[in-house]
């Protein structure tokens, strides 16, 4: 069973409650800010919510574990209500990544904080907070490639020019093909995997001399 699987079968209880924190905070900072700057779609729709089932899709969130990727519910926001659609547009955009680059400082803090006050900790343990770690990175860059329909093309699509975000949105609808072609297809190995074999490890290098600093 496990060649079926991205992740081996003892991983799987850490990936899953990795995801469960990961999808549902960005999701909830996605909901959350656009709320703030009026729109009450998200709100509405029950999704101003750290509640996981509100933001889980079952779909994405079991390919994950099979494909090595996937995805949650996607937050409804409604620019037309926002009080100012440019820059509440950007930060709505950007404050899912950012979520999950909170949560890996915090998977930090916790491990260098358990190691340095701490009486001991498990092999379990800090193999839980490796992958809490590194899928909220991933995560984090992962959602910034710019893309349709990840949250890096809709920050350039708000910081665009209206002629040209309108030319962007004429060619929207192929996005989502494009994405999944270099996302499945031998062509992740020249576009998608450099990004995360450069970038993953830089960010994850720099935040670990970052906390290991202020701790030790």
């Amino acid at each position: 069973m496990e060649q079926f699987l991205a992740y081996p079968i003892k991983l799987i209880p850490y990936v899953a409650i990795t995801l469960i924190f990961a999808f549902t905070f960005h999701e909830f900072a996605h909901a959350f800010v656009a709320y703030k700057f009026g729109d009450m779609t998200a709100k509405n729709q029950g999704r101003l919510t750290i509640n996981p089932i509100k933001h889980l899709d079952p779909i994405g969130t079991i390919l994950i574990f099979i494909a090595g990727f996937g995805w949650a519910r996607p937050v409804p926001v409604n620019r037309f209500f926002f009080k100012k659609p440019r820059l509440a547009g950007v930060l709505v955009s950007v404050v899912g990544p950012l979520s999950n680059l909170l949560l890996a400082c915090i998977g930090f803090i916790i491990g260098y904080g358990v190691n340095r006050f701490g009486a001991g900790t498990s092999d379990n343990f800090m193999l839980f907070i490796n992958i809490f770690i590194n899928l909220n990175i991933v995560l984090f860059i992962f959602n910034l490639i710019p893309l349709p329909p990840l949250d890096g093309y809709r920050i350039i699509e708000d910081l665009m020019p209206n002629d040209i975000r309108s030319k962007m949105t004429q060619y929207e609808q192929y996005g989502m093909l494009i994405f999944l072609i270099l996302v499945i297809t031998p062509l992740d190995n020249y576009t998608i995997q450099p990004i995360f074999n450069v970038v993953v490890p830089w960010v994850s290098g720099g935040l670990s001399d970052f906390f290991f600093s202020l701790f030790f």
